[in-house]
């Protein structure tokens, strides 16, 4: 019999885009809350949705293993889980009636319980926990296990009869290295290493050496982290890594940060642990363009192994990042993407159309920025307002009828922009098409140089994309422009 059982409420498998990659990685910020609940004394287990198929089937582990308390944590981590995808939801719902039927007590902490905490408690949930969530945990378990008041624990939400009671979050944590290592032996690793190399690619698992964003960007929500930044020490970092490359033989990373390296010298201090420790790494990371133009920080970097970097590149058109409050500058871009492939570190793009007040120039400024940088990967999506945004303050009377996707995929258009879903899906076929002849174009010219390597495959489907993006332009052109 255990203590407590853990959980998440994300499915990948209900996630068809995401499934279809084959790049799972385990729920991170789950496993810091099993740990961090077992240091303290109490038995823990998981019940790893990542890989499954049906909810239910939480049935059968409660039943074998007893435990007293269910909790669904979510992976703070995993940016899915902010998106508060629909299918998610219901999927969380399915296992939290299945706990109360087997007379566990529910807790929730996630991204959509923070938001949403009334649809939570409706479906059955004793207890959600709003914002970080491991100290509110451990205090409200030791509260219920000693029979004691739970009433006045900072971060919770619950129903005292038919009232709902909200407390006032705890504080983030500020020393991150008190935590123990993620609980990385209540994961499968094998499954997960089994579904990448399926998809042909390097096992990697996820590392977060960061909680938070002090950035403001006004459609991005920090309903778990805040707007804090507090980072572990590169010592902390370079013990998990050797202990996950000793253990688990895996020597790249995700390092899930929503900004890697902030700190000032944190990275190069980080290079000179690996290197002391005689480790070789490569690893991915997320920044931004003007934190990576910072001193020798894209130095640093190369030489620690870092792979790639996705940037929040966002738009080619300085006012719409100026709308979005980016704090960012169009030549940033241009000149972080030049350096970081000069260094052969890899570029990758987020971009984001469907701004408010986008204009078709807007949208050809990015399209440019795009043929002509080349990045090495694009991930495109349209604005996605969250609850906690301005920007979601901004829209939040058009989404009386939909305010969620169901998957990652879905793309749709949930407040009156400048155009329609239908546009929106055409253009991110069309850029994505755009974005593959600009690489095949780059790798003709290649040929012709002794320093670079020609992708042929890129050259070969040059045939394909060429007369499909035609088409898609034309489409595009006469499509109505207003959102429906």
């Amino acid at each position: 019999m255990i203590d407590i059982l853990f959980s998440h409420s994300y499915f990948y498998k209900f996630d068809q885009k995401q499934w279809n990659n084959k790049t799972p990685f385990p729920p991170l910020g789950t496993l810091y809350a099993a740990s961090y609940l077992r240091k303290n004394g109490y038995a823990v287990s998981l019940f790893d949705t990542n890989l499954i198929d049906n909810p239910k089937s939480v049935s059968y582990k409660i039943k074998t293993e007893k435990p007293k308390y269910f909790v669904v944590y979510d992976d703070g981590f995993n940016y899915l889980t902010k998106m508060c995808l629909t299918t998610m939801r219901e999927a969380a719902f399915k296992m939290i009636k299945i706990a109360k039927a087997l007379n566990c007590k529910v807790i929730v902490c996630s991204s959509d319980s923070t938001d949403h905490y009334e649809k939570y408690l409706d479906n059955g949930a004793d207890f959600i926990i709003q914002g970080e969530g491991e100290i509110s945990l451990k205090e409200l378990i030791d509260a219920l296990t000693n029979n004691q008041n739970t009433s006045q624990i900072k971060g919770l939400v619950f129903k005292n009869k038919t009232e709902i009671i909200k407390n006032p979050k705890h504080a983030v944590l500020r020393d991150l290295d008190v935590l123990p290592m993620p609980a990385w032996d209540l994961v499968n690793i094998k499954s997960y290493k089994n579904i990448w190399e399926s998809g042909g690619k390097q096992f990697t698992l996820n590392i977060a050496t960061t909680r938070g964003c002090p950035f403001k960007c006004n459609w991005c929500a920090k309903p778990i982290y805040g707007n804090r930044y507090n980072s572990h020490s590169p010592e902390y970092i370079t013990k998990h890594i050797k202990f996950l490359s000793e253990t688990y033989n895996v020597n790249r990373f995700w390092m899930c940060d929503d900004i890697f390296g902030l700190k000032p010298n944190w990275v190069q201090n980080f290079n000179f642990l690996l290197k002391k420790e005689q480790l070789n790494i490569s690893y991915y990371i997320q920044s931004r363009v003007d934190l990576l133009l910072k001193e020798d920080t894209i130095d640093a970097l190369e030489q620690s192994g870092l792979e790639e970097v996705w940037v929040g590149a966002e738009s080619g058109s300085q006012t719409i990042l100026d709308a979005m409050d980016k704090e960012t500058k169009v030549e940033q871009i241009y000149k972080a993407t030049k350096l970081l492939k000069a260094k052969k570190i890899k570029v990758a793009f987020f971009i984001q159309f469907g701004y408010l007040n986008e204009t078709k120039e807007d949208i050809n400024k990015t399209i440019a920025m795009i043929k002509e940088l080349v990045p090495d990967n694009i991930g495109i999506s349209v604005s996605y307002p969250l609850p906690g945004t301005k920007f979601y303050d901004k829209v939040k009377d058009d989404l009386q009828l939909k305010a969620n996707w169901t998957d990652s995929d879905e793309l749709a258009m949930m407040f009156k922009g400048t155009f329609n879903s239908k546009y929106y899906k055409k253009l991110h076929r069309f850029v994505h098409k755009e974005y593959r002849k600009s690489q095949g174009f780059a790798s003709l010219k290649s040929i012709f140089s002794t320093n670079k390597t020609t992708n042929w495959r890129a050259i070969g489907l040059l045939p394909y994309y060429i007369p499909t993006s035609f088409l898609d332009k034309i489409t595009l052109n006469t499509m109505q422009n207003t959102n429906d």
